[in-house]
């Protein structure tokens, strides 16, 4: 059963959705938003309680971090509506927030909130309303290595920080030893990858090195690699390759890659009795302590990164999509909600968690289907 499971998730995670054509229809419309677009392809209640609304193609691009999730999402939804294709691009966070910005996409997948600037910038490609942060999925993000000869390996914040900023260079270095007594630590240089790309994953990860590691993290968070040293690789498919055939490697990535390249990952010690794994549910006692920090429709969270508390694995990501909240293209926008509706959905978030992804917390996933049901 093991084996099976582990091939299953490794189909879903490096098994791509090949989409026909690249026509760009963008979410946010003109200024005339009457449009000439019909809205078409009717209603039907299609198999696995997904409910087709209009039809065409939608553009979508971001978060690498969800790609995983998307894929197979998109699989399911489009085998139920036949008149809608998605193709959506694991481009980054930062680049799918762009091109949502420059209305070239549907919707954009990004691990971080829209900042301030970016909400303000939105209102010129969605007439007469917003982008607003819509969280669909959560996990964890995972410390993934590569250490011959180690199974089982412990790092604290503190040592992260000094990892990933090159102050500790080798695996059998005192600070490493002292989490891991019975380790047989060699003496092999750490080669640490980050991302090259902006990644709401990157944003994550030091916004928690920032939290729980002050002192040791001397740089702010966000979706740019701002620390010194270490080597930069493309994407999470890019830094988990890595890992996987680099002796002495060290990155950090979302599980469902781990889980997928059959990559060690390391557990934390939050200051809780027992070091914690980074798995689903460990990730989902941490993601419910989250609160919702956006204001009207706009449901970004606010994670808490410095958790303690027992079995809650810290370093988590929620994913949102980013839509307009009102101004949407009238052509594009009955697909965009039947979508979006899906992935919200209890068969939707039910499939996530085999794949190493945290689905919604019931009382958050209730409020996105209110907020899909609302765009106009």
């Amino acid at each position: 059963m093991k084996l099976q499971r582990k091939n299953r998730l490794r189909a879903v995670a490096l098994g791509a959705i090949a989409v026909s054509g690249a026509l760009v229809l963008t979410a946010c419309g003109s200024d005339d938003n009457s449009g000439g677009g019909s809205t078409g392809g009717g209603s039907t209640k299609a198999a696995g309680n997904i409910k087709c609304e209009g039809k065409g193609q939608l553009l979508a691009s971001g978060s690498s971090a969800q790609k995983n999730a998307m894929d197979l999402w998109v699989k399911n939804f489009t085998a139920a509506c036949k008149d809608i294709q998605i193709n959506y691009k694991p481009t980054g966070s930062g680049a799918g927030i762009q091109e949502f910005l420059q209305g070239k996409t549907a919707f954009a997948g990004s691990d971080s909130a829209l900042k301030p600037e970016e909400v303000t910038k939105s209102k010129e490609v969605v007439k007469g309303g917003q982008g607003i942060n819509l969280p669909l999925l959560g996990g964890p993000i995972a410390i993934g290595y590569k250490v011959p000869g180690v199974d089982n390996l412990v790092l604290d914040a503190d040592t992260l920080a000094k990892i990933f900023d090159s102050k500790i260079e080798k695996w059998n270095d005192e600070a490493i030893k002292k989490l891991n007594p019975d380790a047989k630590l060699p003496d092999l240089k750490i080669q640490a990858f980050h991302r090259s790309d902006e990644s709401g994953t990157t944003d994550n990860f030091t916004k928690y090195l920032k939290a729980a590691a002050d002192k040791s993290w001397p740089y702010e968070a966000g979706k740019a690699w701002k620390a010194k040293g270490g080597q930069a690789a493309d994407g999470s498919a890019g830094v988990s390759s890595q890992v996987k055939q680099t002796d002495g490697a060290i990155s950090y990535f979302e599980l469902s890659y781990a889980t997928a390249n059959s990559i060690k990952t390391v557990k934390l010690n939050t200051g809780a009795s027992a070091p914690v794994e980074a798995t689903s549910d460990n990730a989902s006692k941490a993601i419910a302590e989250a609160k919702i920090a956006g204001s009207g429709k706009d449901l970004a969270l606010k994670l808490n990164y410095t958790t303690k508390a027992e079995g809650a694995y810290p370093i988590t990501l929620v994913t949102y999509e980013i839509v307009g909240d009102k101004g949407n293209k009238a052509e594009t926008l009955p697909a965009v909600k039947s979508f979006l509706t899906y992935i919200a959905s209890a068969d939707g978030q039910s499939v996530l968690k085999d794949m190493g992804y945290a689905p919604l917390p019931a009382e958050i996933a209730t409020k996105v289907r209110e907020t899909v049901a609302s765009l106009s």
